[in-house]
């Protein structure tokens, strides 16, 4: 008797990493899954039924730019955190709404952008200002070469 065994490689299983938000004196660890392809991008966390606590997905980007997001095909309601180069936070979009085709931007150059569950910035006591710790980030702003 032969048998097959059936392996189902889900969104939960993909690879995570710790990324860590420094909001005055109190830390948040989350495990993110890093979106940082154009198809990966693409999909970011559309269909997903949930999203555990202390996860999300960071959308990393090839140059820093203004960006935009939508919330077509995504169930759940998403905290977008909008993250400069040097790692501050921008911009905090809250509780974006499942399905809406309305354009969320990021009002200024980024080079992240970390999706959290909806409300759970607010209840940590996330704002724009705090600092994420991740290796892409510098940790200072990087500061033009002065002209000779």
């Amino acid at each position: 008797m032969l048998l097959l065994a059936v392996f189902s490689v889900s969104p939960a299983s993909a690879e995570e990493e710790k990324l860590v938000i420094e909001s005055g004196k109190k830390s948040h660890s989350f495990m993110v899954e890093i979106a940082d392809t154009p198809s990966a991008r693409m999909k970011g966390l559309m269909f997903r039924e949930k999203l555990d606590k202390k996860k999300g997905m960071l959308f990393l980007f090839d140059r820093v730019s203004v960006q935009g997001f939508w919330m077509q095909n995504t169930l759940i309601p998403l905290d977008m955190i909008f993250i400069k180069e040097d790692g501050k936070i921008a911009k905090i979009h809250p509780n974006a709404r499942p399905k809406d085709l309305t354009m969320i931007g990021s009002g200024q150059p980024v080079k992240a952008v970390l999706e959290i569950n909806g409300g759970q910035a607010e209840k940590l006591g996330i704002k724009a200002g705090d600092r994420v710790i991740y290796k892409v980030f510098a940790k200072e702003a990087v500061k033009p070469l002065a002209h000779p």
